[in-house]
């Protein structure tokens, strides 16, 4: 058969049933595949970047690998910045790239870039296929790194001369290549649970790695067993019920509620299962690090260590990590007795609190969501990227249950809410058709990626944007504070800037524009029932107070508030 017509019998097997791209003269015989074998759904790109984040979308909705296509030369560049995003946040990937004839790859051919080696720092492994044979083995094992331990990005590289070629391959005796699981050591899953019960201040701190390794079931169980507090990172986000009173909230120096800063900077132990120490996570090492007993769980072993020294590091999966956990736990008939901490962190969540219930005009972001936590329910998958709106929804938007926040949390590139969220809906397809999706931007992002409205509206993926529009890119605006100077970050023009609403009906979708807190809560209900009646994305654009700024600070226990607080 064609080495293509075996690639997509691969690519099919391995449960991919939509991918992401744009054809090109190089990729050509793999669209030629797809059409031929069939059952691959595929939507047509406006940017190979936006292909790269629906792939992403779509995997972490669906926990399975994502794939992007793109042909020879400056697509496989495009592709370069979502290749980041998804390495940065362990999203497992493939981007599938066409290349130039082989004779021509040392002669400067037409589109004949070597994106083998200028994909290799962001990616798990690049590779190009050499020899049509070995076609389908190359993409077993790409599926197979990409999910191995900490999942992440592969891109294959096939030039059109080889992908011409015919092959010797049968599909009906082919499978999946082995996924090797990472067990704990025993005797280090004993030693955390004592140091665990000798704690009198204990916290259970999940990052995204709970996510992952779907784990979040194991975290919910062992944190009611034990009767310990659990904590969440910004990637963590959704792996633990947030209206459970052992949920103890957020710690950073962005993203994170003050009684999260304050119930972390009380504690005495820390158990981080699959979180990576990220600065915006930890502020100044010293003051987080401080005399606390920490335990490190990760998958990736060169993760222990990496920002500071625990006490105790458990190179593991998330879930085996914690059913084993779990496991002794019971074996001992081991209860945490820290009743007085509990009822502590529940002292300082009714105490510590941001306000939310402005009804000022321009409207302040944390009404905004206060409306979103309202309106939306617990199953509603949100997209968010970066900008004061991710550290907005960091500290007020609500999480119930895992893959529902989606947040690229590393990488932060502008625009990726839009691609993304067309991944995710795609992802719903069969098993949540009816599912909410939104998306949350801010005026600036929008506007990177805002072509892929024309790939939701020609294939008919329904979902809601809410713009917290400042008419300033207003984290570099806020930034810039230390620096006294506010130089080329306002990008106001004319009344209110860009007619954003203008743009989504340049696409044949809608939109209404806000100013009115009371305005917030009617223009959400139309625009979810506008979304389900016309099958395309829907914005609400909230015109927001434009130099507002969110409480951030240089270390966890000097978080600056800009706004009175209740009971400062």
């Amino acid at each position: 058969m064609p080495a293509m017509n075996a690639v997509v019998e691969v690519l099919k097997d391995e449960g991919v049933d939509t991918a992401f791209g744009c054809p090109g003269a190089a990729i050509l015989p793999l669209y030629k595949a797809m059409e031929d074998v069939g059952g691959i759904e595929h939507l047509t790109v406006r940017h190979e970047e936006g292909a790269t984040h629906m792939a992403d979308g779509w995997s972490r909705t669906t926990g399975k690998v994502g794939v992007a296509i793109g042909t020879s030369g400056p697509a496989g560049t495009n592709m370069i910045t979502g290749l980041y995003t998804a390495i940065a946040d362990s999203v497992p990937i493939v981007c599938i790239t066409g290349q130039q004839r082989t004779d021509l790859l040392d002669k400067e051919g037409f589109q004949a870039v070597d994106i083998v080696e200028i994909a290799k720092p962001v990616t798990k492994w690049a590779v190009q296929i050499k020899e049509a044979a070995t076609a389908p083995w190359i993409f077993r094992e790409a599926f197979r790194i990409a999910q191995e331990g900490r999942p992440g990005p592969v891109l294959v590289d096939i030039p059109v001369d080889i992908a011409q070629q015919l092959i010797d391959y049968d599909p009906s005796i082919d499978a999946p290549l082995k996924i090797n699981t990472v067990e704990p050591h025993l005797p280090r899953v004993e030693r955390a649970l004592d140091l665990l019960l000798e704690a009198e201040r204990p916290l259970i701190l999940a990052g995204g790695g709970v996510i992952l390794a779907e784990a979040s079931d194991e975290l919910r169980e062992l944190a009611a067993y034990l009767n310990v507090p659990v904590q969440v990172t910004l990637m963590g986000k959704g792996s633990f019920d947030e209206d459970s009173p052992l949920y103890s909230g957020m710690t950073g120096v962005q993203t994170s509620q003050r009684y999260g800063n304050a119930s972390f900077l009380e504690s005495d132990l820390v158990l981080a299962v699959g979180a990576r120490f990220a600065d915006r996570h930890t502020g100044q090492i010293d003051v987080y690090r401080g005399d606390r007993t920490f335990i490190h769980v990760d998958i990736e072993a060169t993760q222990i260590g990496r920002v500071f020294e625990p006490d105790l590091g458990v190179v593991s999966d998330a879930k085996l990590f914690l059913r084993e956990l779990l496991a002794a736990a019971k074996r001992r008939d081991a209860k945490a007795a820290v009743q007085p901490w509990i009822d502590r962190i529940a002292q300082l969540k009714s105490e510590l609190t941001r306000r939310e219930d402005f009804d000022t005009v321009p409207v302040k972001a944390p009404r905004v969501y206060k409306e979103i936590n309202e309106v939306f329910d617990e199953d509603t998958y949100f997209v968010t990227a970066i900008g004061l709106y991710q550290i907005w929804g960091g500290q007020h938007q609500k999480a119930y249950k895992p893959r529902r926040y989606q947040i690229c949390g590393q990488a932060g590139p502008l625009g990726w809410e839009i691609p993304a969220a067309i991944g995710v809906k795609k992802a719903l397809k069969d098993t949540e058709p009816d599912a909410e999706v939104v998306g949350i931007v801010g005026d600036y992002g929008f506007q990177y990626m805002v072509e892929e409205l024309a790939v939701a509206a020609q294939y008919d993926v329904p979902y809601v944007i809410i713009m917290l529009n400042n008419e300033y890119l207003g984290l570099i605006r806020q930034a810039s504070i230390p620096f006294d100077m506010n130089y080329q970050v306002d990008i106001h023009y004319d009344e209110y800037g860009t007619d954003n609403v203008k743009l989504m009906e340049a696409y044949g979708c809608s939109g209404r524009r806000v100013f009115e807190p009371s305005e917030i809560r009617e223009s959400l209900e139309w625009a979810r029932k506008e979304a389900r009646a016309t099958s395309r994305p829907v914005l609400v654009e909230i015109m927001i107070e434009r130099e507002a700024n969110t409480p951030h600070g240089p270390a966890i226990n000097a978080v600056k508030e800009f706004e009175p607080v209740p009971g400062a």
